[in-house]
């Protein structure tokens, strides 16, 4: 069923809209006091993330909260290779770890696609719980990390600031790295159509680190394996067409490239200018993005202002030819624990107001 606002569906199909649709990433998160204290209610975030009726409760929060246009499932991009069995644990101070990380060619032949069915069915879970939440108000985002972002993760055993270990497998053994991510992106998109069939209405995949890749190695090692995921999607779920996003950090030098793999909607982070991401790719694709997080900081002013200007720079979506240029509004990268709310709520409304009053001049 195409829910009441599907502002976001019209404009990631490059559909007239009546203005444009905003969504922030990791809009649920610890700027929230509400998700505070749900945290706290769960004991530990593996505990909140792997409770059904939580993780719809933090989906629901920052929607009943703002009039955003989608809400987005609460829960982790490492729940696939926690589902491997590679045993993710959150240690404080550190984030996410992995008691068994992927480093020999042992370690990469016991790897499987996991069922998601048997070991990600919580995930599934809160998303046909969310969406009984949202009853049709806005539509669900369903997600999962890139096959190279998990695959770093996998292979450093957490977070790292030098990504010497996968690396360091990608020049001594690409074909290691090979077995490794055709592995991934089998369970990337077991995993994203799961969630299509449990009721999400758009998917994201997260290339968090494909932007650290040299040119060259991100075209074979990580949009190769994305291009293999997008192809392998359910194009659509009870009769409604689920478009797809794809999202590098990093990734401005390869618009084009990453348009071209089939996705519906390309993301930028604030490093791109959103006219020229336009005149590049806009034919092909649309657009999400691409405020700096931090601009959330500089007060309502400010706030207003940088939304202005960015809608200002993408320009009017009706093309020359009558076709639509499809916008969706976010930020660069996930809003920060640190941002004022009150700064979201001046942004949405912000780039709802000033939206709507372009295509009334237009």
């Amino acid at each position: 069923m195409r829910p009441h606002n599907d502002t976001l569906l019209r404009a990631l199909t490059r559909q007239p809209t009546e203005y444009t649709p905003i969504w922030l990433m990791r809009q649920a998160g610890r700027y929230l006091p509400e998700y505070n204290a749900t945290r706290r209610r769960a004991g530990s975030f593996l505990a909140l993330a792997k409770s059904p009726a939580l993780a719809t409760e933090v989906t629901l929060q920052p929607v009943e909260r703002y009039p955003l246009d989608a809400a987005i499932l609460f829960s982790d991009i490492l729940t696939v290779p926690d589902a491997m069995g590679l045993g993710l644990y959150f240690a404080d101070g550190e984030g996410p770890r992995f008691e068994r990380p992927v480093r020999t060619e042992a370690d990469v032949s016991r790897l499987a696609a996991p069922d998601p069915q048997l070991s990600l069915g919580y995930v599934l879970d809160a998303v046909r719980e969310s969406r009984r939440a949202l009853a049709g108000r806005i539509p669900l985002i369903g997600f999962s990390g890139s096959p190279f972002t998990l695959a770093c993760y996998m292979v450093e055993g957490g977070a790292t600031d030098d990504f010497r270990a996968i690396k360091t497998m990608l020049y001594a053994r690409p074909d290691l790295l090979h077995r490794l991510l055709a592995v991934n992106a089998q369970a990337v998109a077991d995993y994203l159509n799961a969630q299509i069939e449990a009721g999400a209405q758009v998917v994201m995949i997260f290339d968090t680190w494909g932007g650290v890749l040299a040119d060259g190695a991100y075209q074979r090692f990580s949009l190769a394996y994305m291009r293999e995921v997008v192809q392998r999607l359910a194009p659509s779920h009870d009769g409604e067409r689920v478009p797809s996003i794809v999202f590098t950090k990093g990734g401005g030098p390869w618009l084009e490239e990453i348009a071209a793999i089939g996705c519906d909607a390309v993301g930028l982070d604030w490093t791109v200018n959103l006219g020229a991401a336009r005149a590049r790719i806009g034919g092909r694709c649309a657009l999400q993005g691409n405020l700096d997080p931090m601009a959330l900081f500089g007060g309502e002013a400010v706030v207003r202002a940088e939304a202005t200007r960015l809608l200002d720079t993408f320009g009017n979506p009706r093309n020359p030819d009558g076709t639509w240029a499809g916008h969706v509004f976010n930020l660069g990268h996930g809003l920060s624990q640190h941002t004022p709310p009150e700064a979201v709520a001046v942004l949405v409304d912000a780039v709802h107001d000033y939206s709507r009053r372009l295509r009334a001049q237009s």
